[in-house]
């Protein structure tokens, strides 16, 4: 039957996939109630079209973690079940090896490289050069490239890898959005988020973009303004008559059009059903005025009349694939059907004749060159599969257990069998729950162990297994309702799990938490139990570094980790370790006893964090050289990691790059980190990078990006809880010092006084604010308020030797003595200043003494030094591209009777070299200077492949290269050169 109606929407369509052959990936969303036509729209517009992946959700499986995902990629690893949608095409061919992944981000990295393959980006190290091109580059310049092309790479065919033309899209189709599983949700959210010059379109398909198991991340991505959207609603009467028509159904009249319109609101499988039921004698009914048309009998009814038509052996096939899923191979429907065959029945009868059958009677769909079956829809699949006797239903389960080779899926059949209370089966679920979450496979770990929970003999297990599915759920960032989750089990058997567990979904009430650790840690025998010790001691560790309680967060770190050093259920422990020592003063000393540590590359999950603990610790004692290297280790090697502790990475990093003077990656890497949290639904483990991302607009310029980024974070602080409140206050605190507003300096941090008795918030190097606060009541002529700020620190810094605070409080100290009229000791402290500037890395700091001493000079009278001391500031602030500071040196410079010195090009900050590049173009052109290849960029800083490229071919021209070689010259020309208190070559100013 020809395909009716829907014009304007394939209009669209076609128009959305134009724009991505262009390179501009493409996001639609099809809306639609049930039997509207969406997935017949969707089929109807990709019907020539073979690059397809293909995904849909099912009802029965939407606690299936990765299902939809695994339709995607393929279970097998050889592109079986990716690509070809019902009646689309015949499928890309790439597969994902049945992997288990840790949560959603690195589910949703394994898409992006998916699609990167399926456009054909980036085959091989070797062909990199190849596709660093923009699209308006001309292909004569080799980029450094390899004579030979790999084997897989752009115009050459691998075996079994389709040869696509160049610009032919991607088709990325979602089904039945409504019904797939939140992981592969979020994992879809977070590679679309990152696609920016792919030829990809993603086309979501859902009943209503309101439906609530809609991932909020994906539905603002699919109902942005900037996205597609395709509402599908009724056929019209001139469009049903055409369908009645199609079907046979000849002298449908435009009043009985109209009728049957009204009668079912064009719905078309409604009309459908009734013209296969009525046939002609539905024109009778509609021409009758007082007769009421019949109405659709049930989906299921008219599915069940359909299978009660087929053979002994369609009937078991259909039935069968209704057991194994939405879809499945035809050998092992067939097998599964064994159990449901008679021995005769079996005899006489094949796969193929009883496949054909099934799908002529429109149970079942195939197409050439796709290697599964399917159903034609999540209703015909659920009206066959419910319509199952409980006694057949579990024999085709076993069966399937028997048939397939998964272990999960097999004990997943096993359960769907099971009768009632096994705890042979629930023992075998929950140990392979808990072997997932040793493997750091939380979402499949809380899968098995739910199953295992229902299948528990007795409540204690029911309750144990089920702690412990939400334990995982929670490390897998999947409870979207966390207060409906501890509203459940607090009405389980008091315990120390039980206990533990509250506390843990209570942090962010930190009275409730401690009363409830304290509990579970009174009913837990760390000897007899010190797995559940471990765990209660890290999560005491997490609560006081919550409350900056450097000590204490020290002490219970190290007792999780000797109690059971590889089970806390926590992969930030060691990392809370170090921080504690050096927040309650032992920086140095942690560092110093640290055992060395292999290259992250080589490291173990627990080296890893030691390396992310390392670098905190070096940045917090002012080695910022060594902490940008051992973070960026550790942020490009952990890809493999939870959420949590990515965030925590490239946060850690971007705090490092912007303390040395490394903006523009600054930027990304806080950029990359929140958007990491959001699609992970766990905004509130990214509020230091919101301070940070404040901090870092805020002194660009950027004032209206701080000010969204603040906004956030005070929203978070409402609690009152101590570090929210902390990252608010500096976020409002430096977005006000950038502007000029002393007031506002001291409204934001005041309050950071009556919560620093409470944690160890002034250790000098963690996060510096006195000498802000300070600064803001000498602005503003009250001295007193400032000494009260100030001397506090001064003499932290001074016990410590720390020269990166030392200087921060000098220039403060400074400030305030010339604001008392102190020009002597003003003098000292300045010239104090310096003497640690010299031992001072952070050329931030360092530009901001320049130009507070050089003011005071100016006020002095003193205008030669003065000029020295502004010009080295302004240096330092050009090369920061510092517009507030700077703009402030510079009137400074011509209260000086002063113009800029040095040339024309020097006195731009943005007009040359990598500074005219963007942030992100930047932070690409580094990685491909060190010596990456585009795949590997592409993995570093989460973004596809084409991405890559994409800002490769921006890069070139603005930098006037061919190559990467001559782009890696550039970028070093333009790095300063070795001197007092600066780094070497490849440094920050």
């Amino acid at each position: 039957m020809e395909f009716v109606g829907r014009t304007d929407s394939l209009a669209l369509l076609a128009a959305a996939r134009e724009r991505a052959r262009a390179g501009h990936p493409q996001r639609v969303l099809v809306e639609g109630p049930a039997g509207i036509g969406k997935t017949a729209l969707i089929r109807r517009f990709l019907h020539d079209d073979t690059h397809v992946l293909y995904g849909a959700g099912e009802e029965a499986e939407s606690e299936l973690a990765f299902g939809v995902l695994e339709q995607l990629l393929g279970r097998d690893g050889t592109g079986a079940g990716a690509g070809s949608g019902p009646g689309v095409g015949t499928g890309i061919g790439i597969g994902a090896g049945g992997r288990r992944w840790a949560d959603a981000h690195a589910a949703g990295a394994a898409l992006l490289e998916a699609l990167d393959e399926a456009q054909g980006a980036g085959g091989a190290p070797d062909s990199d050069d190849r596709a660093t091109r923009g699209p308006d580059t001309p292909n004569t310049s080799a980029l450094d490239a390899p004579s030979t092309p790999a084997p897989d790479a752009p115009g050459t065919s691998a075996p079994d890898t389709p040869a696509f033309a160049p610009d032919t899209p991607i088709a990325l189709v979602l089904d039945d959005a409504q019904w797939a599983d939140h992981l592969s949700l979020q994992a879809l959210t977070f590679a679309v988020r990152r696609l920016r010059a792919d030829r990809v379109l993603v086309l979501v398909v859902v009943r209503d973009a309101e439906d609530p198991r809609l991932a909020e991340g994906l539905r603002r991505l699919f109902t942005a303004d900037d996205a597609v959207r395709v509402r599908l609603d009724g056929l019209g009467p001139a469009e049903l008559a055409e369908l009645g028509g199609g079907m046979g159904v000849r002298g449908l009249t435009a009043q009985a059009a109209a009728r049957l319109h009204a009668h079912t609101a064009g719905n078309p499988l409604h009309v459908k059903a009734l013209l296969e039921q009525e046939g002609a004698g539905l024109l009778e009914a509609l021409g009758e005025r007082d007769v009421t048309p019949p109405a659709p009998k049930s989906f299921t009814a008219l599915v069940l009349a359909k299978l009660a038509a087929c053979s002994p052996a369609a009937d078991a096939l259909v039935c069968a694939t209704a057991v194994l899923g939405m879809h499945c191979t035809p050998a092992d429907a067939w097998e599964v059907a064994g159990a449901d065959l008679l021995d005769e029945e079996r005899r006489a009868a094949d796969v193929l004749t009883a496949l054909e059958e099934a799908v002529h009677t429109g149970l079942l769909t195939e197409a050439p060159g796709d290697p599964v079956i399917r159903f034609p829809h999540p209703l015909v699949h659920a009206a066959v599969y419910h319509q199952l006797g409980p006694s057949r239903r579990a024999a085709l389960h076993l069966s399937a257990a028997r048939t397939v080779r998964d272990q999960a899926h097999r004990l997943r059949h096993r359960a769907l069998a099971a009768a009632g209370p096994d705890p042979e089966l629930a023992a075998e679920l929950a140990s392979l729950g808990r072997k997932f979450a040793a493997e750091g496979a939380w979402a499949n770990a809380a899968g098995q162990l739910t199953a295992a929970a229902r299948l528990g003999p007795e409540p204690a297990v029911y309750e144990q297994y089920t702690l412990e599915a939400v334990e995982c759920a929670l490390l897998a960032g999947d409870v979207p309702d966390m207060g409906e989750v501890a509203q459940r089990i607090a009405q389980f058997t008091p315990g120390g799990w039980r206990s533990y567990l509250l506390g843990r979904l209570s942090l962010y009430d930190l009275d409730r938490a401690e009363a409830l650790l304290t509990d579970a840690w009174h009913r837990c025998d760390p000897a007899d139990e010190p797995v559940l010790g471990a765990r209660i001691a890290g999560q005491f560790a997490a609560l006081h570094g919550s409350m900056s309680h450097g000590a204490e967060m020290a002490e219970w770190a190290d007792l999780a980790i000797r109690l059971a050093p590889d089970d806390t259920a926590t992969d930030m422990i060691r990392v809370l370790r170090l921080n504690g020592l050096a927040m309650s003063g032992r920086a140095p000393q942690t560092l110093a006893a640290l055992a060395p540590l292999p290259d992250p590359a080589l490291a173990t999950p627990a080296q890893l964090e030691e390396l992310l603990g390392r670098g905190t610790l070096r940045e917090w004692t002012g080695d910022l050289t060594g902490a940008v290297r051992d973070l960026g280790g550790v942020f490009g090697a952990c890809h493999g990691r939870a959420a949590s502790f990515r965030v925590v990475a490239a946060t850690a990093l971007a705090s490092a790059e912007y303390r040395a003077g490394r903006w523009d990656d600054a930027i990304v890497h806080t950029d990359l980190a929140l958007s990491l949290a959001a699609d992970t639904d766990q905004p509130h483990i990214a509020l230091y990078c919101r301070m940070l991302a404040a901090q870092v607009h805020a002194v660009r310029g950027a004032f209206a990006k701080a000010q969204a980024h603040a906004r956030v974070a005070r929203v978070y602080a409402a609690g009152g809880h101590v570090n929210p409140a902390l990252w608010a206050a500096l976020a409002e605190a430096h977005l006000a010092r950038a502007q000029g507003r002393p007031e506002e300096v001291l409204t934001a941090l005041g309050p950071l006084l009556a919560l620093a008795p409470r944690g160890d918030l002034e250790e000098p190097g963690t996060v510096p604010w006195a000498d802000l606060l300070a600064e803001a009541w000498a602005a503003l002529g009250d001295e007193k308020h400032a000494v009260q700020a100030l001397a506090p620190y001064e003499v932290l810094a001074t016990q410590r030797g720390h020269h990166g605070a030392l200087l921060v409080a000098a220039r403060a100290r400074g400030t305030l003595e010339a604001a008392r009229g102190d020009t002597v000791a003003a003098e000292r402290a300045f010239r104090s200043g310096l003497k640690h500037a010299a031992h001072v890395e952070a050329p931030f700091d360092r530009a901001l003494l320049h130009l507070a001493y050089g003011g005071f000079l100016r006020r002095a009278g003193r205008r030669t030094r003065a000029g020295e001391q502004l010009r080295t500031a302004r240096d330092l602030l050009v090369r920061l591209d510092a517009p507030p500071d700077l703009g402030r040196c510079e009137r400074e410079l011509a209260a000086c009777g002063l113009g800029p010195a040095g040339s024309a090009s020097e006195r731009e900050p943005r007009t040359r070299g990598a500074a005219l590049l963007t942030p992100q173009e930047l932070a690409v052109a580094r990685l491909v200077a060190s010596g990456l290849t585009n795949r590997q960029v592409a993995r570093e800083l989460v973004i596809s492949v084409k991405t890559v490229e994409y800002h490769l071919g921006r890069i070139f021209p603005k930098l006037g290269v061919d190559s990467r070689t001559r782009l890696t010259a550039a970028l070093a020309a333009d790095e300063p050169g070795p001197g007092p208190g600066r780094p070497g070559p490849g440094r920050a100013p």
